[in-house]
Order: structure tokens, then sequence, then C-alpha cells
């Protein structure tokens, strides 16, 4: 089963809101905003130095996953879910991944 959201661009919302938009990240354990994990991430990089992981920087391999999928959820990049009826608790988003990577250098260069 697929899901589509509507694009927050075509209704007016900028890179500021959306910067506030909140999501689940899995490898902080918290809801956060887009802006705060961008915090997350430079505190990280300030504090572990050369020792920095940019594969791991919180310790698991596709720590963006979360943060594009929320960029899709929110109708900011194209996305659509995947959800296996017998495990809707599975759901999973695919996004174009080029389009995510210049709107997430877009909301950084904003902050």
């Amino acid at each position: 089963m697929k899901g589509k959201n509507i694009r927050l661009e075509e209704i007016g919302i900028d890179n500021k809101e959306i910067l506030e938009l909140k999501f689940k990240s899995m490898d902080l354990g918290k809801e956060i905003t887009i802006k705060d994990f961008f915090k997350e991430l430079l505190i990280t990089l300030f504090k572990e130095e050369e020792c920095f992981s940019g594969k791991r920087p919180f310790g698991n391999s596709g720590w963006d996953y979360d943060l594009c999928v929320c960029l899709a959820q929110n109708g900011v990049i194209e996305g659509h879910n995947e959800i296996d009826p017998d495990y809707p608790e599975d759901e999973y988003w695919e996004y174009d991944s080029k389009e995510a990577e210049n709107k997430i250098l877009e909301l950084i260069k904003e902050l």
C-alpha cells in the first residue's frame, strides 16, 4: 500500500518553518526538531574531533534516515511509504536521496 503527502512548499511553508518540524530520531532516542538535530550533529562533530564518524555520528549507520523520512512525510521532498498490511508497524519510506541531500544542505544554510 502506498501513500503520498502534499508538498509543503505548495502551501507556502518556508525553510525556517521546516526547521521547526519535529521527528523521532531513533539514534538520539528522542523527538527533536530538524534544527536541533543539526545542532546535535555539529556538537558531536566538535566534541569528537578527529574521532568523529561521518558514517555513524550517533552510533549507527543510516542515521539520516529519520530526518529524510520527516521531510518526505511532511511533503518537503517527494516520497511515499510502503506499508505491509500484515505488518503495518514496519512502515518504510522511499524518497529521492539526491533531492533529500539538496534540501538538507539548503536547510543547513538557513541556520
